[in-house]
């Protein structure tokens, strides 16, 4: 098994511990007597602080992924409990192979190196979403015993907004006057969240956590996150997504195809179902504004930096939408439009 060199931070504390974990890692996989191991490789990281590798099994080289969950910063108990939720209702996730609580290590079956993000064009769209789809129908229909999305959880998230986004990655100071703006439009969006039907909800459904796989399209990953929510906000992490953009007619297409798969009773009319998934929408992209500028400036990552305009974007089209969202199209023409670099 080859030695991985730690990741570069510039921090030799860092570098010493991260070296210690892969030592730890490797002898965890050679106790595992099952299975052989060679060429242990990096593959993905997500937003966490959770780090995957690939590694091959060696009497028939087929290809697995550890990941490795520091306990002081992650705790593996939901993903575990979340996989077994998803598998038994028939979703794609992967298969947990062996797994030490105790360390933050677990092998898993590998979903292949392939995020529909990569293969979703104008002729794939119409299959990739179908199964997508179907996957997100058979995961809503998931009874447990998760958290919920209440009203804390919803505004927890859309207060990332003002610190991370606008004072810290603008330099943007909101007035006494616009704060009270902005929070009557937190209180509007998470009323409209309340409403809904409350399912389960994924909470990262988009293209990057979907890999298209050859049996029982999408592999599912990325789920740990999971709790009792809003019926529309999985379909708007998968509609309006933060890394690429649909027409609003193919998505109104997508919404009224799952909408002819779910057996959820959707007791309202079409309007008020739309104004549910964009008000969600809303809700969410300013979380994930306030989270991308987090990501960025306290845990080093940049690369979320070139997702805000299409994040920013969203929440500006849907206020032009709505009314009621008038305020805070406002305060953004105001703050953010104004403002030089904004995207």
């Amino acid at each position: 098994m080859s030695r991985l060199q730690p990741e570069n931070t510039g921090d030799n504390t860092g570098q010493a511990d991260s070296q210690k974990r892969l030592a730890l890692l490797e002898n965890w996989l050679r106790s595992l007597t099952d299975f052989a191991f060679t060429d242990l490789r990096p593959t993905s990281s997500d937003a966490s602080f959770r780090r995957y590798f690939r590694v091959d099994r060696v009497h028939d080289a087929r290809s697995l992924i550890v990941m490795d969950a520091p306990p002081e910063l992650e705790d593996i108990g939901p993903f575990l409990h979340v996989t077994g939720l998803l598998r038994d209702a028939g979703v794609h996730a992967p298969e947990i192979l062996a797994q030490d609580t105790g360390r933050g290590f677990v092998l898993l079956s590998d979903l292949g190196d392939i995020p529909y993000l990569d293969a979703l064009d104008d002729d794939t769209a119409e299959t990739l979403y179908g199964d997508a789809i179907s996957a997100l129908v058979n995961m809503q229909q998931i009874e447990d015993g998760l958290p919920h999305y209440d009203a804390g959880r919803l505004q927890a998230e859309m207060d990332l907004f003002e610190p991370w986004y606008l004072n810290r990655h603008l330099g943007i100071e909101l007035d006494a006057g616009q704060r009270g703006q902005l929070e009557k439009i937190f209180a509007l969006l998470i009323e409209s969240a309340l409403s809904q039907p409350q399912v389960f909800v994924h909470r990262d459904y988009h293209s990057r956590n979907l890999m298209l796989v050859d049996d029982i399209n999408p592999g599912v990953i990325d789920y740990q996150d999971a709790v009792i929510g809003p019926v529309t906000y999985d379909l708007v992490s998968l509609f309006k997504d933060c890394y690429i953009e649909w027409p609003r007619h193919r998505v109104e297409h997508w919404l009224d195809v799952w909408l002819g798969k779910t057996s959820i009773e959707i007791d309202v009319e079409h309007s008020r179902f739309l104004r549910w998934f964009d008000l969600m929408g809303v809700q969410r992209h300013l979380k994930v504004l306030g989270i991308f500028a987090r990501l960025n400036y306290r845990d080093g990552k940049s690369r979320y930096l070139g997702d805000l305009p299409l994040t920013l974007k969203y929440v500006t089209d849907t206020c032009r939408q709505y009314a009621e969202l008038a305020p805070l199209l406002e305060l953004l023409q105001a703050t953010v439009l104004t403002q030089r670099g904004a995207q």
